[in-house]
């Protein structure tokens, strides 16, 4: 049987759930074999750059940090449910793929 491997991956995690949750709703409205949202790791970014520009002065640092998160859905392949997947609105910043497994 085929399935579809929807990846999704976000810096805010609410939106993230929000497609997981329209897409496990799809899922049930059109009878497809669902399995997931499986979360994968956290990936986390972190940047420490100086404050004072010029070098001289007190050696004090500030701490940036972007998390970024996964989440990994497979479903069964029936058109009528990738179509309507395929319509939902995904916000800004999420990065969504869909690809086709054997």
């Amino acid at each position: 049987m085929q399935k579809a491997r929807i990846s999704l991956a976000s810096t805010n995690v609410s939106s993230l759930n929000q497609i997981c949750s329209s897409i496990g709703e799809i899922a049930e409205r059109t009878k497809t074999t669902i399995a997931g949202p499986i979360t994968l790791p956290t990936k986390e970014l972190k940047i420490t750059t100086r404050k004072s520009p010029d070098g001289e002065g007190k050696a004090s640092w500030e701490r940036h940090s972007m998390r970024i998160h996964k989440r990994l859905i497979d479903l069964g392949v029936d058109e009528r449910a990738l179509r309507l997947v395929m319509r939902v609105q995904i916000p800004e910043g999420v990065n969504i793929e869909i690809e086709m497994l054997d």
